[in-house]
This record gives structure tokens, sequence and C-alpha cells, in this order.
């Protein structure tokens, strides 16, 4: 299935500090359900999903947050959960998942509720650093095939604002995966112009290259403020990842070792010098990430034994948790080749 996962969709974050929050965002995913013509069994597991995860910050961790959109997949509709908290952690998480066994006094059902109602599941602890849970269910059942990657990503404002001026997109099709990072030049309503625009490009290019996305994104942002924007193309018969960029995005592929990919300085829409295609080995397991300047280079997954193996939602929330700047627009995008 060919169609474009992107920013452009809705996509809501509510801070989980007291009980009442939850009630906002179990009703925001009613909300979301109803749009996306779920049944009212499948809505009424989303709404049991929404409830236990906001439920188990309180209990555990105090304060959290809690992402809520439709799933960033093209293989169907659906709806992806992402709770986040810098908690204590969870010193035995396989023995959590199991109904019944609790840390806290109470039924321990929460943490093996979410796993039993989510089509898919998938979650990260660190004792002392806090946890995050992701989880999926799907509009229809069964469950769609997937496409050739797994997406995860995330995106906020800066503090202040309504509009984020950072985005991204991907498009998978039979033969591999486009994707694209962009930020606005500034913040604000300019800003998101410009990055929905560059967004647009990637919608009516099927299988560009990265280098062709560049140069259509550089006239398509010349009525723009323009951006700082990264454009890569995944092609799964020969196994490669060739990669373009302009601006301040940060990227990497992370298949055991960490290799940078190197953008050249330019605006695109109005100063682009130079575009460069760079072609890196990309295997099945694979991990490419890209992110604005809003999120602090010196990151490093060596740090989160495990991470670089979960789904890229939980790679791209950790990320995101721990490295977002808070004082510009911030994007993380991860994204992952299936196989082995």
């Amino acid at each position: 299935m060919e169609a474009l996962i992107s920013s452009l969709t809705q996509h809501e974050v509510f801070a989980i500090n007291h009980a009442s929050d939850v009630a906002a965002v179990r009703r925001s995913g009613q909300k979301l359900a109803d749009a996306l013509g779920f049944n009212e069994t499948r809505a009424g597991q989303l709404a049991l999903i929404i409830t236990e995860a906001a439920t188990n910050i309180l209990k555990h961790a105090g304060e959290g947050e809690i992402h809520v959109g439709p799933a960033q997949s093209s293989a169907g509709v659906g709806v992806d959960v992402l709770a986040i908290d810098k908690g204590p952690g969870i010193p035995d998480l396989d023995a959590s998942l199991i109904d019944g066994v609790s840390t806290t006094g109470t039924a321990g059902t929460g943490l093996g509720a979410l796993s039993r109602l989510a089509d898919e599941f998938d979650a990260y602890t660190q004792q002392g650093q806090g946890s995050a849970f992701f989880m999926r269910i799907w509009r229809d059942v069964p469950a769609p095939e997937p496409c050739g990657v797994e997406i995860g990503a995330l995106w906020t404002p800066m503090a202040g604002e309504e509009e984020c001026g950072d985005g991204w997109g991907v498009r998978c099709d039979s033969r591999g995966a486009s994707m694209l990072a962009v930020d606005g030049l500034g913040h604000g309503p300019e800003a998101a112009r410009a990055a929905a625009a560059a967004i647009r490009v990637l919608d009516a290019r099927k299988g560009g290259q990265a280098g062709e996305l560049m140069h259509a994104a550089h006239d398509a942002l010349r009525p723009t403020r323009g951006a700082a924007l990264a454009t890569a193309r995944i092609d799964f018969d020969a196994s490669e990842l060739r990669f373009a960029g302009v601006g301040n995005i940060g990227g990497c592929v992370i298949d055991g070792s960490r290799r940078a990919l190197v953008s050249h300085n330019g605006i695109v829409g109005h100063n682009m010098r130079k575009v460069q295609e760079f072609a890196l080995p990309f295997p099945k397991g694979a991990l490419c990430i890209m992110h604005s300047d809003g999120i602090q280079t010196q990151w490093d997954l060596d740090k989160y034994p495990g991470l670089a193996g979960r789904s890229p939602a939980l790679v791209a929330a950790i990320l995101m948790r721990d490295f977002i700047r808070r004082r510009d627009d911030a994007m993380v995008l991860v994204v992952r080749r299936l196989g082995s």
C-alpha cells in the first residue's frame, strides 16, 4: 500500500499530572476513533488502553505524557498511543506484564491489560530513568500486512507556539521507501507553512530519489521562508539508503555501528548551493534516524541497552524525552527496515 505518512496528520500530546487528565486523553482517543470509523468494540479497547496507560503513569511515575494519533503506518487504519515518563523505571518488565503482578499493592492488571488489548505493543524501561510504552490498535481485524519499513516519529512546537515548524514524511512502495525531515526557518505559522510545502512534494513524487526530492522541494519552497531539509530513499533490492541534506538536520544510520549522514550548508528554497547524494548499506533491521536542531546532537543509543531493537516509536520517544532543547521546535523521525 503506497500512502504518505507524515506530520501533517493529527497528533495530540497530553500532560498527565492528575486523575482528571485521564478523561481528557480518553475523550481525544474516542473522537479520533470515531473519525477513523472504529466500531464500538475497537473504540472501547482503545479507551481502555488509554485509561490503563495514563493511570499507570500516575501510579508509578507521578507524571508523564501521552501521545495519541493515527497509526504511523501505510499498512492500514489505526491509532497509536505512546506513554512516556521519567519515573523510577520497572525492575522486571517481563514480570510486570503478567496479570496479578504489582509493585504498588494494586490488582496488577494495568501493564498486562496494555499488552493484551493492543494489536501491537512494545515497552522500554531503565531503572531510575523512566519508561515508555507503545500501543497500536487497528480499526479492522485481522491486522493488515506491514509495508517494508516501520516508522516512529514525534514532533512538538516550542513553548508558546501552536504550530510546529518541524515536520517529516515517509512514503513506502513495493521497491522501497522515500522519507524527509524538515525544519522550517524560525518557528510559528510561517515555519510550519514551509515544512508543509516540503512534505507535499514527497506526497506528489512517488518513488522519488533523494536528490530529486531535494531539487523539487527547493522549487516548492521559494515562496516560503525556506527550510533545512534532509531526504532519503531506501532501495529494498539493493539494500541501500541514499541520502541528501541541506541545512542543520541531524541524521545517522545504525546497523551495529553508527554512521553519520552528511548535510551541506544552505537554505532550501533560497540559498541551496550544492546537493549531493551519499549511499550507505541499509540491510534488513537497520535504523535511519533524522532529527531537527531542536534535539541535542550528543545522544548515544549505546547508553540505552536494547533500545535500538525496540519499536521505532520508542526510540523516537526516548530521544525526544531526554534530548529536547525546549527553546525551539523539535522533531525526531526513526525508520527501520523490516526483517531480521
